[in-house]
């Protein structure tokens, strides 16, 4: 089975539960989640992702780009939103099944940048919705990251 923009999309029928079980919630439904980003977050990230670009971890080079100062993985920004879909809307057991985002703007170590999440639609008969998604610097409340992103949220069978 096939979603309408092209990911396999799993069956969901069961004993307890039909093809109409979709997710609970409803269009312009909206969470967010906010992370102080720090030193630490950006040595754990490169060490479980091997990014070590200079950008993160040398302050001299960092100083000499238009970003004038260390800044984070761009990882740790769309972290922010994997947690934010997964623990908070739609929830347990939701994965990202597409994304289209752009970085708008640097995040620096130090800063507490906020993710928010908007229901732009939901699939009638499936577990599927599309959200829009922002992450802004709290600070001066500027756009970091925008996009779209689609997402299936995957429940225990029952029965």
């Amino acid at each position: 089975m096939c979603s309408d923009f092209g990911a396999p999309v799993p069956s969901r029928a069961g004993p307890e539960r039909g093809l109409d079980d979709g997710l609970d919630v409803t269009v312009g439904q909206t969470a967010t989640r906010s992370l102080a980003l720090t030193e630490e977050h950006v040595r754990g990230f490169a060490e479980l992702s091997g990014d070590y670009n200079p950008l993160h971890f040398d302050e001299g080079f960092a100083k000499a780009t238009k970003f004038g100062g260390l800044v984070v993985q761009g990882g740790l920004t769309t972290g922010l939103l994997h947690a934010l879909v997964a623990m908070d809307m739609p929830g347990p057991g939701t994965v990202f099944l597409s994304q289209n985002w752009k970085f708008t703007a640097p995040v620096y170590i130090g800063d507490t940048i906020t993710a928010r999440a908007e229901v732009l639609s939901v699939h009638e008969t499936k577990p599927v919705c599309r959200l829009g998604v922002r992450v802004t610097r709290d600070r001066d409340d500027e756009l970091v990251l925008e996009g779209e992103a689609w997402c299936y949220q995957f429940r225990p069978e029952t029965g």
